[in-house]
């Protein structure tokens, strides 16, 4: 019987839809769910296939995975799994790509209106019972630069239009894509951050992404702009942010992600008032799981019958 592990670090309630819909579409499967990496033991070993978030992952895991030939990431992002020298050249890995356009999009559109309206301070006026008036800033006629074109930026674009916003584009592959004013490629971000009233980062982690976001585009953005981070912790130098945000070379920041998840209690950006923080958060949406079940249904038929060939969305490595 091929065994399946469902590794997911999220509510019970969602873990287990994974598991009965799975369960129940493919009876001749026999499945496992953990909440966490550490917890895999008594199953990892005979483990074909996994079901996860690369972010989950722990090399722990794929080492004890000896029998694994099936890894279907449950996100579009596989750092944290196809980077890990432990992982094999012949296990198959797949990923969830096409899905995250509305909600990610959505992320980034409510959490520029939320620094914009300083919502965070308004929170905090409502647990002292303090009644505090403050101008809002708008979303009309500001820009925003969108840092990595792909199905997420070309579904955020048009909304921002839509907000009468001017949209700027920086991409490793300058195209036309409806909704924005201009593209920009990536060597040319020091020249028009500067232009961005909010820069809004979705690009994958890549050795050429990581730390790309610097001390040095942070000197040249402008002093009231926000940093809205929705793409992965690694791709921002967190050690400059925080200095950027201390000194006030930018106004503030949203963070859906970091360099270590979760963030360590210690760390300076839970008490720094310019930061809204929120845990990963960006694309997990309620109806998830019936974007993402598609690509895993085709590709445990596919893998169940032994034909490798017809999986989608296989992501070399």
């Amino acid at each position: 019987m091929t065994k399946l592990l469902i590794l997911l670090t999220l509510p019970e309630g969602v873990r287990n839809q994974y598991r009965e819909r799975l369960q129940a579409r493919f009876p001749e499967l026999a499945v496992n769910l953990v909440d966490h990496h550490s917890k895999v033991g008594p199953y990892i070993a005979d483990t074909d296939a996994l079901l996860t978030f690369a972010p989950m992952l722990s090399t722990k895991v794929l080492e004890a995975a000896t029998r694994l030939r099936w890894v279907q990431a449950l996100g579009t992002g596989v750092d944290n799994l196809t980077d890990q020298a432990v992982l094999r050249k012949d296990v198959v890995v797949t990923n969830i790509r096409g899905i995250h356009g509305p909600p990610v999009s959505e992320a980034a559109i409510a959490t520029m209106l939320a620094l914009a309206r300083d919502l965070p301070r308004a929170v905090r006026a409502q647990d002292e019972r303090q009644w505090r008036r403050f101008p809002a800033q708008l979303l009309h006629n500001k820009t925003v630069g969108i840092f990595g074109v792909g199905v997420i930026a070309e579904a955020l674009a048009p909304k921002c239009k839509a907000f009468g916003m001017h949209v700027i584009g920086v991409s490793s592959a300058p195209r036309t894509v409806a909704g924005f004013d201009r593209m920009h490629g990536r060597d040319e971000l020091l020249r028009v951050a500067g232009e961005f009233d909010f820069f809004v980062l979705l690009t994958p982690l890549t050795e050429k992404t990581r730390n790309s976001i610097d001390a040095k585009v942070f000197a040249a953005m402008k002093p009231t702009s926000f940093l809205i981070n929705l793409a992965r912790g690694g791709v921002v130098d967190e050690t400059a942010l925080v200095d950027a945000l201390k000194s006030g070379h930018i106004g503030g920041a949203a963070l859906d992600v970091f360099n270590q998840e979760p963030l360590p209690a210690d760390h300076p950006f839970w008490s720094m008032q310019n930061v809204i923080m929120t845990t990963h958060q960006g694309g997990f949406c309620d109806v998830y799981i019936d974007y993402a079940l598609p690509t895993v249904e085709t590709n445990m038929r596919c893998f169940l019958a032994g034909d490798i060939g017809g999986m989608i969305n296989v992501v070399p490595h």
